[in-house]
Order: structure tokens, then C-alpha cells, then sequence
């Protein structure tokens, strides 16, 4: 298992543009990407999971990813957000 802390600092928080293109990005990957935040986690290939979380700016996340593909899904997915300018 792959996974990444990162620091969500788009001033709106994980909204619903980065979070499609996020969930689009995982969606590529055969292994199984989860979001999680304040101990809830959720499948980060589901826009409603990952709006459900309701991640506002100057949170922390944490992404994981199991499987083969982990390793390239794990790096897609946070290259995406920061493109994105949603984490740092």
C-alpha cells in the first residue's frame, strides 16, 4: 500500500471542479484509491464519497492506494491536485 499526507489549501476547500478531475484521475487505476479525512474514508473513485467529506482548506488528507498500479495511481492522483492547485 502506497499512501501520501497532504495539505489541502485551495481557498474553497477539495470543491467540486478539482474533485471531478481527481476521481477521474483514480478512476484510470485498477487498485483501489481511498480518501480519508477526520476518520472517515471514503472510495476516492466516487465524486459522491469525496464530496461527502466535505474537506475545507487547511485540512489534512490522507490517500492511499493498494494494488498493482498502486504506485502510478498514487503519483497521478497528486500530480492532478497540485495542477489542480488544491494541495501543497
Amino acid at each position: 500500500m502506497k499512501q501520501i499526507t497532504v495539505l489541502v489549501v485551495d481557498p474553497v476547500g477539495l470543491h467540486a471542479r478539482p474533485a471531478t478531475v481527481a476521481v477521474s484521475a483514480a478512476s484510470r487505476f485498477k487498485c483501489d484509491v481511498k480518501v480519508a479525512f477526520k476518520g472517515r474514508s471514503v472510495n476516492m473513485k466516487s465524486i459522491m464519497g469525496v464530496m461527502s467529506l466535505g474537506i475545507p482548506t487547511q485540512s489534512e488528507v490522507t490517500i492511499s492506494c493498494e494494488g498493482d498500479d498502486e504506485q502510478d495511481a498514487i503519483k497521478t492522483i497528486e500530480d492532478v491536485l497540485r495542477t489542480q492547485k488544491v494541495i501543497k
